[in-house]
């Protein structure tokens, strides 16, 4: 019976045995076969099968993931002296990648012959080390010196191409320094800092040191030799200032105040630097307040014979050259009349129509008595001369003489709700009749023909008889379109929120400028301007449609009756632009200081003035009185 017993009990561990090893040694048997046959097909060869749907044993216990078959690698090639290699070289490469006993494809020469090289000097396991583990370590070290050799021949083979990426900025030392210092004047006012009296002591060396080093840099070149310590010495203090600071909440808080306080100080710098640039503008400097007294004080000591001009059959000859110049400057109007003269082919062609108000009139006259143009004619009219010019003729005269105008312009405590932001329509030139005269050429000259309008805040520089000779086309004046920049359209200058203004006119349309025009009196005459001029002045008499000045209401008298002219007759924004093409200046015909930078005032533009300055003879004996020097 126990004989039997063990028997069975060696029967079912046979069975155990059997159960449990022959699952092990079957699968055992399989890897091996599909080790061989990947050693022995080669790279190609399984890559393909597996391409062609070779079945893969999956294993029963443990749930495989289903993987997309496996795609031959794409192989890359360098595009750096491609031309050197040769597809033999290509071919031998591709012919010695292979599988090692981990898996790992070895693609390079260099690394097979690495590996045959380190296979002798592989250690013993008795040493415990795993041979295939060293010798992959191994491989890799030798991939990564190949890499970082290829990099380094790349590197030697285009270096103009790295350091052509790295292109420094002239000023990079300078602008860091700068930022050094606002950050530094930042922790001083940081309640961290202030309790540290040594670290601001210490911080306070170190922007005297920065100051001294930036002086007046504005490029590295210009930087001292030690700046660069000075940098770093600065950035180390800052670093231990950064650590200081615990409340970080406060400190951008601060910061944000720092700021606002900034943006409201630069607000009212601007304005204040808007109101002084038009205070400027509208004060009479010094010098010219004393010529025209002096030259009144010497016209009226003259006999009454020796006042009168000569040439007067000229006055209305429409034969010759007309201009019509309207201003109370003496000086300035003296300039246009010199610098036209000077370039004129034949002075004695020109006749210059000149009208100011009954202040300047003796002195206006007196100026060209003694200082008469070289053979032009001129004629000095006073505006009270013009009779028929009143308040029940022309509306805008009546507006400027109304005391709400009166008011706009000199009442200092106006509400805020009723005062103009724009202080540049607060000039009082606006009130002089003399601005609005250019509306009344036809009935100013009404034996001539064609007139050239000059402002007094120009120079010519060329001869302008060419503009007689312009084809007018059946329009009444020729200007210079000035739409190159967006902000001279028509929507600039009139208010098209006004159904009037925008029923009429188009917001886009082309603007142009005074200053140099030529007119057309006997188209104007048919096509009765001057009346649409006063229907217009009549319905702004609120000022809703346009605010006050002259190029608005030329805009819409001249609307659709302007022939543009080639832009070299007219260069602007002498009076305000610091960037006018030098050579657009040169080429032009007659240059304009619009604007409120006169070159007659000390504001002008300094490099602009010397184009006008030429034509003024400093060595005159009334100018010499009255100290106007260049």
């Amino acid at each position: 019976m126990k004989i039997a017993t063990m028997i069975r009990r060696k029967v079912v561990l046979c069975l155990l045995c059997a159960s449990v090893l022959a699952p092990i040694v079957f699968y055992t048997d399989r890897l091996s076969i599909g080790s061989n046959s990947i050693v022995n097909n080669g790279f190609g060869n399984q890559v393909s099968n597996l391409g062609t749907g070779m079945e893969i044993a999956k294993l029963n216990v443990v749930k495989q993931e289903v993987t997309n078959p496996v795609k031959e690698p794409i192989g890359v090639v360098l595009a750096d002296n491609l031309s050197n290699f040769s597809q033999d070289t290509v071919q031998k490469n591709n012919e010695a990648a292979e599988f090692n006993e981990r898996g790992l494809i070895l693609t390079k020469p260099v690394e097979l012959e690495h590996k045959n090289r380190v296979l002798s000097e592989v250690p013993d396991r008795e040493n415990g080390l795993n041979t295939e583990a060293f010798i992959e370590q191994v491989t890799q070290n030798a991939a990564s010196k190949d890499a970082l050799s290829l990099g380094e021949a790349k590197a030697e083979k285009r270096p103009a191409l790295v350091q052509a990426n790295k292109v420094p900025l002239p000023d990079l030392r300078v602008r860091q320094m700068k930022d050094q210092l606002i950050r530094a004047r930042v922790y001083l006012d940081l309640s961290g800092t202030r309790t540290n009296a040594h670290y601001v002591k210490e911080l306070r060396l170190r922007i005297r040191d920065v100051q001294r080093a930036l002086g007046e840099a504005t490029k590295d070149s210009d930087l001292p030799r030690n700046a660069n310590d000075k940098l770093k010495a600065m950035e180390q203090t800052l670093a231990r200032g950064k650590q200081i600071q615990e409340d970080c909440a406060g400190t951008v808080k601060k910061l944000r105040a720092m700021l606002h306080s900034a943006e409201e100080l630069l607000h009212v710098h601007k304005k204040q630097t808007l109101f002084l640039t038009q205070l400027a503008a509208k004060t009479l400097p010094k010098g010219l307040h004393c010529l025209p007294l002096r030259l009144s004080n010497e016209y009226y000591n003259l006999e009454p014979a020796k006042r009168e001009f000569g040439n007067k059959e000229k006055l209305e000859d429409p034969s010759l050259y007309h201009y019509a110049l309207f201003s109370d400057n003496v000086l300035a109007t003296a300039v246009v009349v010199n610098s036209t003269v000077t370039n004129a082919k034949h002075p004695g062609d020109h006749v210059f129509h000149i009208v100011t108000d009954r202040l300047n009139y003796p002195a206006m006259r007196m100026w060209f008595l003694a200082n008469p143009p070289r053979h032009a004619t001129i004629q000095v009219q006073n505006i009270e001369d013009f009779t028929w010019l009143n308040s029940s003729y022309s509306p805008v005269l009546k507006q400027l003489s109304s005391q709400s105008i009166i008011d706009y312009y000199f009442r200092a405590h106006k509400s805020a709700s009723n005062s103009d932001s724009n202080l540049k329509y607060r000039n009082p030139k606006y009130l002089s009749i003399l601005n609005h005269l250019r509306f009344y050429l036809p009935q100013m000259f009404p034996k001539l023909k064609k007139v050239v309008f000059l402002d007094d805040d120009i120079v010519v520089q060329k001869d302008l008889t060419g503009l007689w000779k312009i084809d007018m086309k059946g329009k009444v004046i020729g200007v210079v379109e000035t739409c190159g920049e967006s902000f001279h359209r028509f929507d600039r200058y009139l208010n098209f929120s006004n159904p009037i203004i925008a029923k009429k006119f188009e917001p886009r349309a082309c603007g142009w400028a005074f200053g140099m025009n030529l007119f057309d009196l006997d188209v104007w005459r048919q096509q009765n301007l001057t009346e649409i001029y006063h229907s217009w002045q009549n319905l702004n008499e609120d000022r809703l449609l346009w605010k006050l000045g002259t190029l608005p209401p030329g805009l819409i008298t001249f609307y659709n009756q302007t022939i543009a002219i080639d832009r070299w007759w007219h260069v602007l924004g002498l009076g305000y632009n610091p960037h006018v093409n030098t050579r657009d200046i040169e080429r032009a015909a007659v240059v304009h200081y619009n604007g409120n930078l006169k070159p007659w005032l000390e504001i002008g533009l300094p490099r602009y003035r010397g184009y006008w300055s030429m034509y003024v003879d400093y060595d005159q004996m009334f100018l010499r009185e009255c100290n106007i020097n260049p």
